[in-house]
C-alpha cells in the first residue's frame, strides 16, 4: 500500500468526469445515479453537481447528508486495472445563486435552460471526508 497525496491523486483523477453518487433512499438502502462533475476535473476533496429541488437526490440528502461516490478511469494500457476511487463525504444543499455561477458552465444549459436561474436548481456540494483509491496494484487511502 502506498500513500498519494490528494494533488497526486488529483493528477489521476483528472479525465474522470463522472461519478456515481449514492445517497440514503428512504428505505434504508442505498441509492445511487450517474452525475457528471461537468468538466470540473481538478479535484481537492470537494465535488459539485447540479440537479433541481424535485428530486428524490435533494430529499435523501436533506434527510441524511452522508453520502458515497463512485469513481471508475477507463482501462488502462496492457491490460491494467483502471483507476477506482470511492469517497465517503457529507452533501451540502446549496441555493445561493452566486456559488451557483462559480461552478457554472455553458453546456449545462443543455438540462437547465434558464442557467443558474432556472427554477428549483440546486448546487450539491459533497465535501470528501475519506478518500480510498486502487490504482492497479497500488492503493491507499486519505482522510480529510
Amino acid at each position: 500500500m502506498t500513500t498519494l497525496t490528494l494533488p497526486d491523486l488529483a493528477k489521476k483523477m483528472a479525465h474522470i468526469d463522472f461519478t456515481l453518487l449514492q445517497t440514503h433512499a428512504d428505505s434504508g438502502d442505498i441509492a445511487a445515479r450517474p452525475m457528471s462533475n461537468n468538466g470540473d476535473v481538478d479535484y481537492d476533496g470537494d465535488s459539485w453537481f447540479f440537479t433541481t429541488e424535485d428530486t428524490d437526490m435533494v430529499r435523501e440528502i436533506s434527510h441524511n447528508p452522508k453520502v458515497a461516490l463512485s469513481f471508475s478511469g477507463s482501462k488502462s494500457l496492457l491490460g491494467k486495472p483502471p483507476l477506482f476511487v470511492a469517497v465517503q463525504g457529507r452533501a451540502a444543499l446549496i441555493r445561493d445563486r452566486a456559488t451557483m455561477e462559480q461552478h457554472w458552465v455553458k453546456d449545462l444549459e443543455h438540462w437547465f435552460e434558464q442557467g443558474v436561474e432556472t427554477p428549483g436548481l440546486v448546487l450539491i456540494h459533497v465535501a470528501a471526508t475519506r478518500i480510498h483509491y486502487w490504482d492497479g496494484e497500488d492503493q491507499g487511502e486519505i482522510v480529510r
